[in-house]
């Protein structure tokens, strides 16, 4: 297999249309502009509690153009990872539409759910979440192994991929082996490896120290850059989260722009 192209967007998604439609998705006709990824309109979501409803969104409004590395900020509690868990088709709103790559993700069956985020979307957490027992390059190849890809094909796409990242030379260990950076590198490679159009990454660099976590930032920067994605990152870190092309804040259920800091153009700063 040869090693991941330079990213062609529109080529790889005019690619996948068909294999959309075979598999019973039903994309949202009307909201299919290809310079959106991600359209979010009226959403809410509330949670029924012991003292009643609690409403995290309300009327919440979104859109996320194609090739932008969005940040979302805010304080803990206020919405952010589950707003990202509904884009991404992992949770479901109360209330309103969220259109994802052309897919309206709350009208999926749990198991269309599940190959659409095969197939489009690529996760990073803040917590690594690889499996212990298994290599960086096995711990790579699971997302193709998941889709039914050949052993050695899914091995050396891994392989290609550890190379992105700088980590070839581990390809061999398992976790434990590598430092706090170098696992999160090699989620940042399992998360990529199936060429999704859409990264979400959830405070990726909250476990790391700021060097650490500005070497990781700017991986993924180098990564959102040289394969086109589009890009929404959730953090606590205003230094990261300005240099981004947008900064956004999710307060009281509203999702602002930031104004009153200078965003830096976005710019391939890799340095791993």
């Amino acid at each position: 297999m040869t090693s991941p192209p330079a990213a062609a967007p529109q080529a790889s998604r005019t690619a996948r249309e068909p294999e959309s439609r075979a598999s019973g998705f039903q994309a949202n006709q009307s909201a299919a502009v290809e310079s959106s990824v991600i359209q979010v309109q009226g959403l809410s979501k509330t949670y029924k509690t012991a003292r009643g409803a609690l409403h995290l969104f309300e009327e919440l409004e979104l859109e996320v153009e194609v090739g932008e590395l969005v940040a979302i900020v805010g304080q803990s509690g206020a919405g952010k990872s589950t707003l990202l868990h509904i884009l991404g088709a992992l949770d479901t709103p109360s209330a309103g539409t969220v259109t994802c790559a052309s897919v309206n993700v709350a009208s999926l069956t749990a198991r269309e759910a599940a190959a659409f985020r095969n197939r489009e979307i690529g996760y990073v957490w803040q917590f690594h979440y690889l499996l212990p027992e298994f290599t960086a390059q096995e711990n790579v190849a699971m997302p193709l192994l998941a889709r039914g890809t050949r052993k050695a094909e899914a091995l050396d796409e891994a392989a290609n991929w550890l190379r992105e990242v700088g980590l070839e030379d581990r390809a061999d260990h398992r976790p434990g082996e590598l430092s706090g950076g170098e696992q999160q590198r090699v989620a940042l490679a399992r998360a990529l490896v199936c060429h999704p159009r859409l990264l979400l990454a959830d405070e990726p660099t909250g476990d790391l120290d700021g060097v650490t976590a500005g070497r990781v930032f700017e991986l993924i920067q180098h990564l959102h850059l040289s394969h086109g994605l589009t890009s929404i990152l959730v953090t606590h870190n205003m230094d990261l989260a300005v240099r981004c092309t947008r900064t956004l804040r999710l307060e009281n259920g509203r999702l602002t722009q930031i104004t009153d800091v200078a965003t830096k153009p976005l710019q391939d700063g890799n340095s791993c």
